[in-house]
């Protein structure tokens, strides 16, 4: 008898519940490890680190972290500090999280709030809130030139 599975039908498939679940695992793991611990670098000191999201891989070896340091200022140096510190990052995870393998870490910025603010600016250019009036329709001067 054949079995039929939704992969393979050509859909774009997500992560799994499984992965979800490890990498919010993670997140709220990295989140304390970062509240708690002082790592002696000088790009991560005296900096607040906000962990947005945790993807895993499909083997869960695998997390990637996305991060945004309080205010966004310095988020290179920011993001760099934490993968030249992942190995510890990964071991003090190690003793936090109950999972079989505990993942390879590597961190990047956030730019997801940097892109609300590009296009929370647009929406505020007059142009197009002109467009986005109450009823829709663009200026009837638009056309009249």
């Amino acid at each position: 008898m054949k079995k039929h599975s939704g992969a393979g039908r050509g859909a774009p498939t997500g992560p799994s519940q499984r992965q979800l679940r490890a990498g919010e695992l993670i997140r709220h793991a990295l989140v304390e490890i970062l509240r708690e611990e002082e790592i002696a670098d000088p790009d991560l000191a005296g900096v607040s680190v906000t962990v947005t999201e945790v993807r895993m891989s499909p083997d869960l070896r695998h997390a990637f972290a996305f991060v945004e340091p309080l205010g966004g200022q310095d988020a290179g140096r920011v993001v760099a500090g934490l993968n030249r510190h992942a190995k510890f990052l990964r071991g003090r995870l190690g003793r936090e999280i109950d999972m079989k393998f505990t993942p390879d870490l590597k961190f990047a910025h956030d730019e997801s709030f940097t892109e609300a603010a590009r296009m929370d600016a647009l929406f505020r250019d007059p142009r197009v809130a002109r467009d986005l009036g109450p009823d829709g329709a663009p200026d009837a001067t638009d056309g009249e030139d």
